[in-house]
């Protein structure tokens, strides 16, 4: 991994960035919010190169997950960096967000007329969730090794689902074939899961030793 490795992110719905976090000082910021106002509505998954680094896009039910990574890094590891992020925020707000109830942390004033958005308002996610981002980049980035595995789990069964997606119609007729393929999926996906069960353990242990320190 590059020296930086992973500089900046950052948690937005819509176009409003709701949490951020950064190590370093520039631009990024900048630049991150200009390509999310050009994002197309038609990925889930989108990459803009600028000047060395990378600006990693994950789109989930109306959020924005980013973050800005050094280009010699590829795309694999931002991705599962990404996962990580947004598997910890909708853990942690999906009800929240399905009731639309205040947040606990929300400001009790009424400058709702402020934005268009009641979840940026109500919400004070910098405060809240800006140490989360903090806490899940030093430990990708502590973790190298646990990454590149993970990544390249996850590359092997999007891998395995292109396969199917393109030989679909030719063993149609050859049902085993199918079957081969869907097993191969289902262990591969068992041990990403499983590995990514591991890592969320190895995290809350990271967690409490920071605290201790």
């Amino acid at each position: 991994m590059s020296e930086k490795g992973l500089i900046y992110s950052f948690v937005a719905k819509g176009t409003v960035v709701l949490a951020e976090h950064t190590p370093y000082s520039g631009n990024f910021s900048t630049i991150a919010v200009q390509c999310l106002q050009k994002l197309p509505s038609n990925s889930t998954k989108y990459t803009y190169s600028c000047d060395g680094h990378t600006f990693n896009f994950l789109l989930d039910s109306g959020f924005v997950f980013l973050v800005v990574a050094d280009e010699a890094m590829g795309r694999n590891v931002p991705f599962v960096f990404l996962e990580r992020v947004k598997d910890d925020f909708k853990q942690r707000y999906a009800g929240s967000i399905k009731s639309d109830e205040q947040h606990p942390l929300a400001d009790e004033d009424d400058d709702d007329d402020l934005f268009l958005d009641r979840f940026s308002i109500a919400y004070n996610l910098d405060r809240e969730f800006g140490p989360r981002l903090k806490e899940h980049m030093q430990y990708c980035m502590n973790h190298p090794e646990e990454m590149s595995k993970l990544s390249k789990l996850k590359a092997q069964i999007t891998e395995v689902k292109g396969i199917m997606m393109d030989n679909i119609e030719k063993v149609l007729d050859r049902g085993e074939k199918i079957e081969l393929l869907v097993d191969k999926t289902e262990n591969l996906q068992f041990q990403a899961d499983s590995f990514q069960r591991q890592g969320r353990q190895r995290f809350a242990i990271f967690r409490k030793k920071k605290k201790k320190n």
